[in-house]
């Protein structure tokens, strides 16, 4: 073999970035997946869709290269390809559409505001205040940061708000001051843990409340139309019904992520004393401080719609728009300056990757690959002959994991909820039908543990670099099967109790 094509073999090992093997594995997907004939029901360029869809998350699982790059993989074989128009300019502005979503700038924006938390000091004195409060052990903090979404979730309509834009910061800031970054691969020592427990109060948070999610309203309105107006579900309706297998879910979740991922420091029994020796040295607020803890207070009122409360709809603002302002605030005051905009990557990481895939999920709705499924569901459902405490199970496992395919609460429940309820209420008897509701009301929010572009909150989390792909994967499945069985257990028998069947 000549001695030129070994060391171009050589150079090709070393300098490629791709990961050769898993590339390989990739690759084939695709093929295979391309040459499979298109189902019944699909157009051809659907189908394709499907296939790039599904070959962009195996890229990402299998780490064929960082999840930015395989992301504007993805936007260039939708360009390339031309499956969702008919020439590469309208492909490629199809492709980038996404990257103008108000949901993914709100992502970007809770990054950078949170910077200032790390620059003024006020996320570490807010870390030692916590510890100071809960810190004789790691999981009294992970309790912690729960009650923190608790407390906030019926008042911040934006669940990325307030797990990404409130309560993470705080859980970095109590994560440093154990010594615990990513960048010092010193993450598992509580921060792995801290993480994985502030993302994962937001989804049980979110089902509890109408108002701690954005699509929560529109979950009220299928369950009324399928209904026909005969349960509707109110503020404390909801409230109520949730509030038991909730609270259950959250006092379980900590302790379970403690098993699934326990932190390298369990017993802090000299962190109270340091905590409250530190906040002594650092003394009273500084100016900077002052303008974050402003800046805070001014986010927290206006993303829990207060002033739309008091003065009516017209003076409601949609929360990007909120959290824009809050960076400008930030800026104009000197509390963080442009360069550190410029120099937050996670939070232009995130931009790219996150939008490949919000933009990939929204063009598999376009072409009706959704609608194709959901109509294919029903018909094996009936077809079967299946019981329908059976059938019932089905619908609500497949509405949950199917979020897999989606990279927004929103888009999941527009496209797919309204037809899942329409088919359990033609399954269901009359009797049973509201704790079916309720357990795909549950459903619509369990499903953002699952992975890490399930909702807004999770790129953000993700992103900071505390938890593998594989872990949070593998953790957010084991949460979601846990939250569904305190849902169908501790929640059937509550709702028995408050007369819903």
């Amino acid at each position: 073999m000549p001695q030129s094509f070994l060391r171009a073999a050589r150079y090709f090992r070393d300098a490629v970035p791709f990961r050769i093997v898993p590339a390989i594995i990739t690759t084939l997907v695709l093929v295979v997946l391309l040459l499979m004939p298109t189902p019944e029901g699909l157009k051809p360029d659907a189908w394709a869709l499907v296939a790039i869809f599904l070959t962009t998350i195996v890229a990402i699982i299998l780490k064929v290269m960082p999840i930015g790059v395989m992301a504007l993989m993805a936007v260039m074989i939708v360009a390339l390809s031309q499956v969702t128009a008919d020439s590469s300019k309208e492909a490629i502005a199809d492709a980038l559409a996404s990257y103008a979503n108000p949901l993914i700038w709100l992502i970007v924006v809770s990054v950078l505001i949170s910077r200032g938390l790390k620059k003024t000091g006020l996320g570490h004195r807010i870390g030692l205040y916590f510890i100071s409060l809960l810190g004789k052990s790691t999981v009294g903090i992970g309790y912690g940061l729960a009650v923190c979404e608790l407390i906030l979730a019926p008042f911040t309509p934006s669940n990325t708000a307030r797990g990404g834009g409130i309560v993470h910061p705080i859980m970095r800031s109590i994560a440093g001051a154990f010594d615990s970054d990513p960048e010092k691969k010193t993450e598992g020592k509580v921060g792995t843990y801290l993480a994985l427990v502030n993302y994962h109060a937001n989804p049980i948070t979110s089902a509890m409340f109408v108002t701690a999610t954005a699509p929560n309203p529109l979950v009220v309105d299928y369950v009324a139309k399928v209904t026909n107006q005969s349960f509707h579900l109110s503020w404390g309706t909801w409230a109520l019904a949730m509030l038991l297998p909730g609270l259950v879910c959250l006092l379980l979740m900590p302790l379970a992520i403690y098993l699934l991922s326990p932190p390298e420091i369990r017993k802090t029994p000299d962190a109270v004393t340091y905590a409250h020796q530190e906040l002594k040295k650092m003394g009273a607020l500084s100016p900077k401080e002052r303008v974050m803890v402003g800046t805070f207070a001014m986010l927290l009122v206006l993303w829990a719609d207060v002033p739309a409360m008091i003065f009516g709809r017209g003076f409601s603002m949609d929360p990007t728009v909120v959290a824009m302002l809050g960076l400008f605030v930030l800026l104009i005051t000197g509390t963080i300056s442009w360069d550190d905009v410029l120099s937050e990557k996670s939070a232009w990481d995130t931009l790219i990757w996150f939008g490949s895939l919000v933009m990939l999920a929204g063009e598999l709705n376009k072409a009706g690959v959704i609608t194709w499924f959901s109509k294919g569901l029903q018909g094996s459902i009936e077809a079967s002959g299946m019981a329908w405490p059976m059938a019932a199970a089905v619908l609500v496992l497949v509405f949950l994991f199917s979020h897999y395919f989606f990279a927004s609460t929103t888009a999941h429940i527009s496209a797919m909820m309204l037809a899942f309820l329409t088919v359990g209420a033609h399954l269901v008897p009359a009797a049973y039908l509201i704790p079916f509701l309720l357990m795909m009301v549950a459903a619509s929010s369990i499903m953002m543990t699952l992975t890490h572009y399930a909702t807004g909150t999770s790129p953000i989390i993700f992103g900071s670099g505390y938890v593998t792909m594989g872990k949070w994967w593998s953790v957010g499945l084991v949460m979601a099967l846990m939250h569904l069985l305190v849902f169908a257990t501790v929640g059937l028998a509550w709702w028995k109790v408050l007369g819903h069947w």
